[in-house]
């Protein structure tokens, strides 16, 4: 099952440490937590949202 960052929606992310999975970090954004995102539709609107955002700055 595909992971997503919860704050961009990016699908670039990693564990902070694999033994661990309750930390994980985007290579995208630098997003750093335990949340994550499992669901693609609810990333995509994260994504779009984050985008539009960061664009206009």
């Amino acid at each position: 099952m595909v992971k997503y960052c919860p704050r961009c929606g990016s699908a670039n992310i990693e564990w902070v440490l694999p033994q661990t999975w309750s930390k994980w970090r985007c290579k995208d954004c630098g997003y750093i937590g335990a949340f994550i995102i499992e669901d693609g539709k609810l990333a995509d609107e994260v994504r779009k949202e984050w985008l539009k955002k960061h664009q206009k700055k």
